[in-house]
């Protein structure tokens, strides 16, 4: 039922509420439709009307205790007459972290913690790492031929994957906040980055470009009214063409360059905590195979997306999907985590979260 929520909460996060009568009949469901908008324990309780009263209460998450977009669900619950609360998963934001747990026992409500908790904690892992990390959660995502080439030697990929493959990209395009290339991609490709149809956000369209190159008659900055675009330069890209970007109606977000001295390489640390700052719960990084090298290298990935076309392109100079150092060792290469396999019209969609031992950005 929460996942119903998914690309409408955010920054919220996704949660779901059952409530069960003293008999122990459900009387009622909710989950959290949309930011701003009633929580899954409130559409539950008033679905429920007098039902709810010494009734038992399921949700995903701990109730709220605090006033914003909307009321308390912990006065809610109360009022209801609710005899028990069955938590998943405490919130994790500095705002709660057990308070709505407290407020909930001080009234003479039973509370019982952690059943199917490593399901509501990956359900809400993106809300997490907004909240703890202050980062937003980086998913990535290619399409590649079956010998692992997401463009020929001459730099074309149109198209490596069947139509039923980019629809599927589109709808996950529709949930992101924002949506991040690199300058190669954007003047080889000359994307457009939005979802067709339309989903339930619209993304920022984020280049990562150095030197300001991005050509002002790109889709990019021509559809700038209908979807925003973030250009990323360095300190050192030129005045004239930052200007003519912004002119464009490009934002321009400067970003110092890479410690290590590698050329042209931007800290996109600097970046990921800005659109944290922004309270941007989940990006696509669609390319290319440089950008998508810097994330792997530097640990930075949470989710992977990738669309495997059953064709073969062969070249030594074919660009692979991941650029970077990688690893040295076959033992050390990362198994993803819940992974999903799909068939569209025989392409194969593998996706899966990263599982590492410990979160470099913490």
């Amino acid at each position: 039922m929460a996942v119903q929520g998914e690309g409408s909460v955010e920054p919220n996060p996704m949660v779901g509420a059952v409530l069960l009568n003293q008999q122990g009949a459900i009387v009622a469901e909710g989950f959290h439709r949309r930011f701003g908008g009633p929580h899954a324990e409130i559409i539950a309780i008033e679905k429920a009307g007098t039902k709810a009263k010494e009734g038992t209460l399921f949700v995903t998450l701990e109730p709220c205790c605090h006033s914003g977009k909307t009321g308390p669900c912990t006065v809610a619950i109360v009022r209801a007459g609710i005899r028990k609360v069955v938590v998943a998963t405490l919130d994790p934001s500095e705002k709660m972290r057990g308070l709505g747990i407290q407020e909930l026992k001080k009234a003479g409500i039973e509370t019982e913690i952690g059943i199917l908790e490593a399901e509501a904690n990956a359900l809400i892992a993106p809300f997490r790492k907004l909240f703890v990390e202050k980062r937003p959660w980086i998913h990535l995502k290619w399409a590649m031929s079956l010998d692992g080439k997401i463009a020929t030697h001459s730099g074309d990929s149109r198209w490596i994957s069947n139509e039923k493959s980019r629809q599927v990209v589109h709808r996950l395009r529709g949930r992101m906040d924002a949506i991040i290339i690199g300058a190669k991609t954007a003047r080889l490709d000359d994307p457009l980055l939005t979802a067709r149809p339309s989903g339930p956000r619209v993304p920022t369209r984020i280049v990562i470009d150095p030197s300001a190159s991005l050509d002002l008659d790109s889709q990019l900055v021509r559809t700038v009214k209908q979807a925003p675009l973030t250009v990323v330069v360095s300190e050192s890209a030129d005045p004239q063409k930052t200007h003519k970007l912004k002119n464009a109606g490009a934002e321009i977000f400067g970003c110092s360059l890479n410690r290590d001295g590698e050329s042209n390489c931007l800290e996109l640390e600097e970046l990921f905590s800005e659109l944290g700052k922004r309270e941007m719960t989940n990006v696509l990084v669609e390319g290319g195979a440089t950008l998508a090298g810097y994330l792997w290298d530097g640990k930075l990935v949470d989710e992977v997306h990738a669309f495997i076309s059953p064709k073969l392109i062969g070249g030594r100079h074919a660009i692979s999907a991941i650029s970077g150092v990688g690893i040295s060792l076959a033992s050390e290469a990362i198994l993803l985590k819940d992974s999903k396999i799909e068939i569209h019209d025989g392409d194969v969609y593998v996706s899966g979260r990263i599982h590492r031992e410990k979160n470099p950005l913490k």
